[in-house]
């Protein structure tokens, strides 16, 4: 568990989150920052926009070249590098204490004065399409595109964060400028950071950084997401493959909801490992799977709980029924004490592995700042976690494993 004494949370005056935690233990700071954004804030016809913005981002500013940038960094070993995903925008920087002021200011020219150089974002154009043409070739993402596209509708969590080959042809530099524009200002940033540095020498080189930047009068865009309807169906898409990928989907809960966490230990015992039940039943005993596992992604808004197996052509109706049988299971038994225990012990340690580095703990307290849950949502978690009965896994599943979506890719016969 994260140090809670440690940690001190400020709001600037103009609405910039700063998270800071002192780590004095290695000459190492990491800072994180988080922008309220993410591919849900996309038009459908600009899909994929935030993943070119964030490829674009350290190409330039109106001081710097792209090279000029990379110099900066790499003289001193540092590193820095910008990512978006569905529900946030971040922009990364680790480094020595000794050379992190000087880093974090390049961050205030790259977040507030980038120049999307048009050669840059031909570029990053090209190389997006070609991402999105070889993924078409792989058939797990083909079936997760497939089923994620079931199941969310006209919803973003549909999309991919890289966009289609369609829209990504047709994003301007206009268009990065204006979706920058709109979504990058401070009262839409958090800033975690972690590691050999004050509190206060933080939040002073935060206010020397971004200080001054003012946000617009105008408030930030409303996000209007349509409504899920659930209509469970299944769909198969043919491709020349050794394998066929079989997925069944269920919409799940977000990430503030009570079922989070028996939804967390359901995909840890159904897809954690070697030693998962799906693993050792399905592959194992069976000998049915190439590849089988679980998933449940954490969202801001309606997520997914996903069961998938990678098996031979001839063994596609078995597998599913395998895989049909093992949900059906949770609904209708009663997960034994031991099985519990196992699944939290296995979760929580690997919650805390994930806790190590400056990087992870200023990732994970920013990450929980920009959804919303707070900093405290550490130690909540956890807790949450260990109070988790048998009762309870069983109520859950028996409230989101109805009825699956289901999505099959393989060859025809």
């Amino acid at each position: 568990m994260i140090n809670q004494t440690n940690i001190e949370r400020t709001v600037l005056k103009n609405g910039i989150v700063v998270i800071t935690t002192e780590n004095m233990v290695a000459d190492i700071v990491s800072a994180k920052i988080f922008l309220g954004i993410g591919s849900r804030y996309e038009a459908k016809n600009q899909s994929g926009i935030s993943h070119l913005l964030a490829a674009v981002l350290t190409k330039g500013t109106e001081k710097l070249s792209s090279l000029e940038i990379a110099q900066k960094i790499e003289s001193v070993g540092a590193r820095l590098g910008s990512d978006t995903t569905t529900d946030y925008f971040l922009l990364s920087i680790k480094t020595v204490s000794e050379d992190f002021d000087n880093i974090f200011q390049l961050s205030g020219e790259i977040i507030r004065y980038p120049s999307f150089p048009e050669t840059e974002i031909e570029l990053e154009k090209r190389i997006t399409i070609q991402s999105i043409r070889s993924q078409l070739e792989q058939p797990f993402t083909v079936a997760f595109y497939q089923l994620r596209e079931m199941m969310y509708q006209n919803h973003p969590y549909a999309l991919s964060t890289l966009g289609t080959e369609n829209t990504v042809s047709q994003i301007t530099s206009n268009d990065i400028q204006k979706f920058h524009k709109t979504y990058f200002r401070p009262d839409n940033i958090v800033i975690s950071i972690v590691g050999k540095i004050s509190h206060a020498k933080a939040i002073t080189l935060v206010e020397q950084t971004y200080g001054d930047w003012q946000p617009p009068i105008t408030t930030l865009p409303t996000l209007k997401l349509p409504t899920i309807t659930p209509q469970p169906f299944t769909a198969k898409k043919n491709q020349e493959t050794q394998q066929s990928i079989i997925m069944l989907g269920y919409l799940a809960a977000k990430v503030n909801s009570s079922d989070y966490a028996p939804l967390k230990l359901l995909n840890t015992y159904l897809g954690n490992g070697l030693s998962s039940r799906l693993f050792v039943e399905l592959r194992e005993k069976r000998g049915l799977a190439y590849d089988v596992s679980a998933f449940y992604p954490t969202r801001l808004y309606t997520s997914n709980f996903t069961v998938y197996i990678g098996t031979a052509g001839e063994n596609t109706a078995i597998a599913e029924a395998g895989l049909k049988a093992e949900i059906e299971r949770l609904v209708t038994n009663l997960l034994s004490e031991e099985e519990l225990q196992i699944c939290k012990n296995k979760l929580l340690g690997q919650y805390a592995l994930g806790k190590q580095t400056n990087s992870q703990i200023a990732q994970l307290l920013g990450w929980y700042e920009i959804l919303n849950l707070g900093i405290d949502f550490d130690a909540k978690f956890q807790k949450n976690l260990a109070n988790v009965t048998t009762e309870e896994i069983q109520k859950v599943a028996s409230k989101y494993f109805i009825k699956p979506y289901i999505s099959i890719v393989g060859q025809e016969k």
